[in-house]
């Protein structure tokens, strides 16, 4: 493939133009393609109350609150009420409304009225999916009904206009992001590659990957629905894995050219071995994104779509691309000083003083990291709500004044709803009310607080046919602290009737459970694939163990930083966020997935070159150091400049945005630093030959499946005899006892 692309490379570079216009013309409309999504669990409990209330009662969850503020007086003063009748009544009659009510249409309720008296809510029910809700309703209802009038002032929220003005602030959070990237990334490259030609071919990598990725992904949106903010996060990870192949290509590049070899003989090398090493990095972490598609819900899935369109783009941008440019320009991105990697140096040295006590250095970064990641211990996994927007968000500002004002949470009512014989609802309903956490109980029968009547039913609203339902109001307190508990006591209260418990707690809920619940599976399967990835590429069986362990370690400290910054609401004054004492589970399984792809990414590359050397010597002590010299300065690199991207998302305002930026340069700088500097070397150094070992069967399979191909002629023309390195694909030697203990250079075992 090095051959081919160093014989045409013009053609291959012309095509490469063309084909990213191509995909710039089929991927310009893809960002409004994308569609929006909510935390639904399908076929779940809330789910099916959902649609019973939709269909029997008309009826459903509070998509959109408005606030009405009194300018003088009360809400109970006629003026004020007849404006906010008139306000109700444009609500209820606006297109894609369902229903609308509020605090004067319902009877004056307490729960819709704030304590002090100046404000009161407007509800409204919004049916659709979310792009129709957030994107063309509520953007032409919020303007008009929120104008106020000489008597009120309004304001809107609610959980669809909440997550509606997330997606605009998320969005200029990336796009300001990028502005700083961008320009940070390029420093950064130059500095070293000290060579503008090699920082710039990183960077148009990463922006070939975009592009594609955004080309690709209007193929997938013909069959499935995928994400906005699926495209944010992956789009970043476009640049990092864009700059990261880059590199790995144009360090192996630069390291042939030391040794004598031709740029062209160099190229085709690269290719044969870094290219190598980019396929099976790339296959690791499509694999690890590819695993959302196990989980049935539409919004993690859409990161696997655009997470494998993205890798495959990055691919293709440096083993293909990348190298046909080099073999025409290479010559400019050789720095003019440049003294080569010495056979020594300082990761050498870190290497041999390592596996001269593997024991000791390996114990003190396990310990290190174990106590970094021990806060992942108290991990609780709780619901999104309207902070994660910024305190400066018009929607996070409803909310709060709600929260502090208002005596009950009517807006997140759960739904009680029963399709049987209703006979006992007035009992049923004042046992609800006697929960811990329920502020009140509206049903057919009756209003109930506290086990007491307090005043009549609402037959026409409740009843339909022989169903029923009953609206369990919770109180702000509960609201603020686990809401998912009142989900929990509500489902366990015994009932007279088969009833289902639906509402937005209960969506979030069974959302949540949903999630926690296949995530043995979603880890099992990532574990799987990214085994059978590792074995075809080294012929071990323990080395994809070893990085499993090493990932989990590297996973643990990511996770123990959420939970110290984002659960207990460390540094939230310097980082801009208000803790809720929870985090909502969807976010970290996304980090675990790019995470641990990533971290293989560097694990990969460093294993293939450990290999090489052990291909080359047949020592494993020798090899560890050797590639260690090699690999880990480059990865040392690679990992800063991707730690100090993700950073940058620490500035974000949408608390989702910010977890992923720290979280993410958190485990990065961990896993290019402690793990592939002292934990590689010393489980390595304790392992000795055994890190080789696979069973018989496995064996051959892994030469089966590797065997080298025959060359042709010109192929070998072109690498030339005396540059080209040792066969990456060969099989690995198999140690014999007969064969004598080997030795390292250091004289060591």
């Amino acid at each position: 493939m090095g051959s081919f692309l160093v014989r045409h490379r013009r053609l291959v570079m012309l095509l490469a133009l063309l084909a990213t216009l191509v995909m710039g013309v089929l991927g310009a409309g893809t960002v409004n393609a994308l569609s929006l999504a909510r935390f639904e669990a399908p076929g779940s409990e809330s789910d099916r109350a959902g649609a019973e209330l939709a269909e029997r009662f008309g009826t459903g969850s509070v998509d959109l609150i408005l606030l009405v503020t009194a300018r003088d007086g009360t809400v109970d003063d006629a003026d004020v009420e007849a404006e906010g009748r008139e306000l109700t009544r444009r609500v209820a009659a606006f297109e894609g409304v369902a229903e609308a009510a509020s605090y004067w249409t319902r009877g004056r309720p307490a729960t819709l009225r704030s304590e002090d008296g100046r404000r009161a809510l407007v509800v409204a029910r919004i049916p659709g999916d979310a792009t129709v809700v957030r994107s063309r309703i509520l953007p032409a209802l919020v303007p008009q009904v929120t104008k106020g009038g000489e008597t009120i002032s309004v304001r809107s929220g609610g959980g669809e206009e909440v997550f509606r003005q997330t997606v605009p602030q998320a969005r200029q959070d990336f796009l300001r992001a990028e502005m700083i990237i961008f320009p940070l990334v390029f420093a950064l490259l130059w500095v070293y590659s000290r060579r503008v030609l090699g920082a710039v071919l990183p960077i148009l990598v990463g922006v070939f990957a975009m592009i594609a990725t955004l080309a690709m992904l209007r193929g997938v949106l013909l069959f499935v629905d995928v994400s906005t903010f699926a495209l944010n996060i992956t789009l970043a990870m476009g640049l990092a894995l864009g700059i990261d192949y880059s590199l790995f290509v144009i360090a192996r590049f630069l390291e042939e050219v030391r040794r004598g070899a031709t740029h062209e003989q160099a190229v085709v090398a690269a290719v044969a071995t870094a290219g190598r090493t980019v396929v099976f990095s790339g296959m690791t972490v499509a694999a690890s994104l590819a695993v959302l598609l196990a989980l049935p819900f539409d919004f993690l899935r859409s990161f696997a779509y655009a997470g494998i369109a993205v890798v495959a783009g990055g691919v293709a941008g440096a083993v293909v691309v990348l190298p046909a440019v080099l073999a025409s320009v290479g010559g400019r991105v050789i720095p003019k000083a440049d003294r080569g990697r010495r056979a020594g140096g300082f990761w050498h040295a870190v290497a041999v003083r390592v596996m001269r006590r593997p024991v000791l250095y390996g114990g003190a970064a396990t310990a290190l990291l174990l106590l970094l990641g021990s806060p992942f211990l108290g991990l609780n996994f709780g619901v999104a709500d309207d902070r994660v927007l910024p305190a400066s968000a018009p929607a996070r500002q409803t909310q709060e004044i709600i929260r502090a004002e208002f005596p009950a949470e009517e807006t997140d009512a759960l739904q009680v709803v029963s399709v049987s014989p209703t006979s006992g609802v007035a009992g049923y309903a004042a046992t609800l009310s006697r929960l811990e956490g329920v502020a009140q109980v509206d049903s057919s029968e009756g209003s109930y607080v506290a086990g007491t009547r307090v005043s009549g039913g609402d037959t026409a609203r409740f009843r339909s046919g022989e169903g029923t339902w009953l609206s369990v109001v919770p109180t702000a307190a509960q609201m603020e602290g686990d809401p998912i508990e009142l989900v929990s006591r509500v489902r366990a209260a015994p009932a007279p009737f088969e009833v289902l418990v639906g509402g937005y707690m209960a969506e979030l809920a069974d959302y949540r459970s949903s999630v926690v619940d296949r995530l043995p599976l979603l880890i099992g399967l990532m574990f799987a694939v990214t085994f059978v990835i590792l074995f075809l590429m080294t012929g071990s069986v323990l080395i994809p163990l070893k990085a499993t362990v090493l990932n989990l370690l590297s996973m643990a400290v990511m996770f123990g930083a959420l939970v110290w910054v984002y659960q207990e609401g460390n540094l939230s004054g310097l980082l801009g966020f208000t803790s809720t004492g929870s985090i909502d589970p969807s976010i970290p399984i996304l980090m675990f997935c790019i995470a641990y792809g990533l971290s293989m990414d560097y694990e990969v590359f460093l294993i293939e070159r450990i290999r090489e050397e052990y291909v080359r010597t047949g020592d494993t002590t020798a090899a560890v150091a050797g590639g260690l010299q090699r690999g880990a300065p480059l990865i040392t690199a690679a990992g800063a400049i991707l730690a100090l991207s993700f950073a940058v998302y620490a500035t974000a305002g949408v608390l989702f945005v910010q977890m992923i930026g720290v979280g993410m340069a958190v485990a990065i700088l961990v896993d290019a630093t402690v793990i592939r500097a002292v934990l590689v070397p010393a489980f390595m150094r304790l392992a000795g030959d055994a890190n080789w070992w696979a069973p018989r069967p496995l064996r051959r399979l892994h030469d089966q499946l590797t065997r080298p191909r025959s060359r042709s002629a010109s192929s070998r023309a072109a690498r030339g005899s005396d540059a080209a390195p040792p066969d990456p694909t060969a099989s690995l030697p198999t140690p014999r006892a007969e064969d004598g203990p080997r030795r390292s250079r250091t004289g060591r075992r």
